[in-house]
């Protein structure tokens, strides 16, 4: 029976999707101002179906984008017309998919009868991930518990974990998978639960910060994209709800917060990645945190993971003025990336959204640091560009295991810093 399954699940997954074959992501490289404006001229150009997974906002950063075959040569023609420098970080996309679903079929051949046999080293689908929610809360009843936030604009549950050894503790929130396509995060999401509910008790840093703190964690924050892009299109990004008056489908959930929200760095435009929605929390994903920060009422940190670019940020993002605690969050950011850096060597960079990345709008943990929760931060997981949104399921375990170092820097900041 496990057989015919699997065998159901290839079927859907091999005729039920959107196909890349030939796709290219480039990477361009902007000298100066002039540059960067033809290349939002460029990314303006809807006809040509193109994918920024790095936008055109300053020189000082690279730009990747998707482009589909058809495209490839207006784009390049562009490209050199105006001697803008670029190379090919993946030949062809299709070729990475491929290689990627083979993967996770493998794994599938094994139904997990726990936690422990559960397949850390691959991506899984939605309904394996709220599977394995169920079993963690199941091993775990005194630790463990499974909190129902809201639903999707679809009716899935929004799951959150929640890990407690006591009643009326603060509390420290992790999201991950907010960007649906962005599979690492959940992948690490999965993996930080189940080290949770096994070092509690056997770590002793840990063991302290549960002794005082909750967790909560929400693996699957975008369960409707999650669910799209592996069932239709693996590059999706943004929430699953129709926008009036529009073809294009969904909201960027990380630019529909109330701080800053319309400013720069977020578009109006519902066929762009960065559509902020009409209005602020008009994304029910959203607005299930919203309203879970302000019932909770004592969250002290909050951590919203994302990828790529190997980054970790604080406030703000829609402007370049610094948040009050900016020297403290500076300094904090710093020891966190040098502990993550101590495992395997990655390096990342740090800072403000707005200085280190590009300005963005309507964020997260802009809304989250005005909601005076002081440790409010976003990473951006492995790679810089080589893989980008599909990085292989070998680097999982890594990418996993050095960013929980960072994460405890934080979690145990926040534990001796009460505020």
């Amino acid at each position: 029976m496990r057989g015919l399954l699997v065998l159901a699940a290839v079927f859907v997954a091999v005729f039920g999707k959107e196909t890349f074959h030939g796709h290219q992501v480039l990477r361009i490289t902007a000298v100066n101002e002039v540059q960067i404006k033809l290349l939002k001229e460029l990314s303006e150009l809807g006809h040509l179906q193109l994918d920024f997974w790095r936008e055109p906002i300053h020189e000082s950063l690279p730009i990747d984008v998707r482009v589909p075959f058809e495209s490839l040569q207006p784009v390049r023609s562009f490209l050199a017309y105006n001697e803008i420098y670029y190379n090919v970080m993946i030949e062809d996309l299709q070729d990475l998919l491929d290689v990627e679903l083979r993967e996770m079929m493998r794994s599938r051949a094994f139904e997990p009868r726990s936690t422990d046999d559960y397949d850390y080293t691959n991506y899984h689908t939605l309904d394996e991930i709220y599977s394995f929610i169920d079993m963690l809360v199941k091993e775990n009843p005194k630790l463990v518990s499974k909190v129902v936030i809201g639903k999707s604009y679809e009716g899935r549950p929004l799951n959150v974990l929640k890990f407690s050894t006591g009643d009326n503790h603060p509390g420290i929130w992790i999201d991950t998978g907010i960007h649906s396509r962005e599979w690492i995060t959940q992948a690490s999401g999965t993996w930080f639960a189940k080290k949770i509910a096994t070092d509690y008790g056997r770590d002793s840093a840990l063991t302290a910060i549960l002794d005082k703190y909750d967790i909560f964690l929400e693996i699957v924050t975008n369960p409707d994209g999650y669910d799209y892009t592996h069932k239709t299109n693996r590059m999706w990004r943004k929430t699953r709800k129709p926008n009036p008056e529009s073809d294009c489908v969904g909201v960027d959930p990380n630019r529909n917060w109330g701080t800053g929200f319309g400013g720069g760095g977020s578009s109006g435009n519902p066929c762009s990645e960065t559509y902020r929605g009409p209005y602020v929390n008009s994304e029910s994903e959203v607005k299930a945190i919203v309203d879970f920060v302000g019932s909770h009422g004592n969250l002290k940190a909050f951590v919203s993971i994302h990828s790529y670019s190997q980054m970790l940020l604080y406030p703000y993002g829609d402007t370049s003025t610094p948040c009050k605690d900016q020297a403290e969050l500076h300094e904090l950011a710093k020891k966190a990336i040098t502990d993550l850096k101590s495992l395997y060597g990655t390096s990342y960079t740090y800072g403000s959204i707005y200085d280190t990345i590009y300005q963005a709008s309507g964020t997260t943990v802009d809304w989250t640091y005005d909601q005076d929760i002081k440790y409010s931060y976003t990473f951006e997981l492995r790679d810089t560009g080589i893989y980008g949104f599909l990085l292989p399921a070998d680097q999982i375990i890594a990418t996993a295991q050095e960013t929980w170092l960072a994460l405890m820097t934080i979690m145990e900041h926040t534990k001796n810093n009460p505020y």
